[in-house]
C-alpha cells in the first residue's frame, strides 16, 4: 500500500466514498483488493479518531436518530450456535443527524440492543453544548437510554409508524406501506409539528447508494465487523467533511461552523499518515 501514489490512493478512496464494490475499484484502478482493503482500514480508522476530535461542543437545535440495518459474514437466521454471535449475524449503524445542517455528529455500529442505544445516545450527549429537540421511531430502548443521558434537560418525541398488513415472502423486496404516522412527546417540550424522522431516514438512502457494503440483495455485504466498522468511519468523514450538500452547497461541517472550508479526499488520506 505504501508504494502507491497519493493520486492512486485519492482513486481508490474515491471510488469506495462514491459506491463501488472492493472488486470494482480494483478493476478501475488496477490496484489488488487486499491492498484497497489495507487502505479503507487504515484510512476509515484514521477517519473516526477525527471525527471523535471534530465532533465536540456542537450547537444542533434538532437531532433526529435512526438504526440502517445491514450483516456481516450471513444473515441472523444462517447464524448457527458455532458462531461468533458478536462478530456476524445482523448489524445495525446507530446514525444522528442534524435536520438543519445535516451533520451526522455521531454514529455506531452495533445489535438492535440496550447496550448499544445506551451507548450511543450517552456519545450523542457528550456532543451537544445545549439542550436540543430529539426526535426517534418508536424502538423501546431509547426511552431509557435518553434518559439516562439526558434526563430531563431534552425535548424528545417519538414518531411511530403503523404499517399496512402486506403477506412476506420471496416476491417482496420493499417495505410494507405506512399506514399512518403518529407522534407521542416522551419528555419535554418539543415542537410536534417539527417531530420527524425524515431527514435521517434519507441520509440512510445516502449510506446504501455511498457504501457498496450496505446494498441489498448482493454478494457485497462485510465479511468481517471490522470491514464494516472501517467502511462506516470512512463514510461519516468523507459525508460530513467533503462531499457538497446539494442544497446546502457545502459540506454539512461548514454549515455546522465544525470547518470553515471543505476538505479533500487527499485530506483523508493524511489522516493516516
Amino acid at each position: 500500500m505504501n508504494r502507491l501514489t497519493q493520486e492512486k490512493q485519492a482513486s481508490v478512496i474515491r471510488g469506495l466514498v462514491e459506491g463501488s464494490s472492493i472488486r470494482s475499484v480494483e478493476r478501475m484502478t488496477g490496484v489488488h483488493r487486499d491492498t484497497i482493503m489495507r487502505l479503507m482500514i487504515d484510512v476509515g480508522d484514521a477517519c473516526g479518531e477525527a471525527l471523535d476530535r471534530l465532533m465536540r461542543h456542537l450547537l444542533c437545535k434538532r437531532v433526529e436518530v435512526d438504526e440502517v440495518w445491514c450483516y456481516v459474514g450471513k444473515k441472523q437466521r444462517h447464524v448457527t450456535q458455532s458462531d461468533d454471535s458478536s462478530q456476524v449475524g445482523d448489524f445495525y449503524t446507530w446514525v444522528a443527524m442534524d435536520p438543519d445542517t445535516k451533520l451526522v455528529p455521531s454514529f455506531r455500529v452495533g445489535k438492535r440492543d440496550a447496550v448499544n442505544a445506551n451507548a450511543f445516545i450517552a456519545d450523542l450527549a457528550s456532543r451537544l453544548q445545549n439542550r436540543i429537540q430529539l426526535d426517534s421511531d418508536a424502538l423501546r430502548a431509547y426511552v431509557e437510554a435518553v434518559e439516562l443521558s439526558f434526563g430531563a434537560d431534552v425535548d424528545y418525541a417519538q414518531i411511530v409508524k403503523t404499517y399496512e398488513a402486506e403477506p412476506v415472502g420471496p416476491g417482496r423486496y420493499s417495505p410494507p406501506n405506512v399506514a399512518s404516522v403518529e407522534k407521542i412527546r416522551i419528555v419535554g417540550n418539543p415542537d410536534m409539528a417539527l417531530a420527524s424522522t425524515s431527514y435521517v431516514e434519507r441520509g440512510n438512502l445516502t449510506m446504501r447508494m455511498s457504501m457498496r457494503r450496505f446494498t441489498r440483495l448482493t454478494n457485497a455485504f462485510s465479511k468481517k465487523l471490522s470491514n464494516l466498522e472501517a467502511a462506516v468511519k470512512l463514510h461519516f468523514a468523507y459525508y460530513n467533511l467533503v462531499r457538497f450538500h446539494r442544497t446546502l452547497k457545502m459540506p454539512p461541517a461548514m454549515a455546522a461552523g465544525v470547518t470553515t472550508s471543505p476538505w479533500r479526499i487527499k485530506d483523508l488520506l493524511r489522516l493516516s499518515n
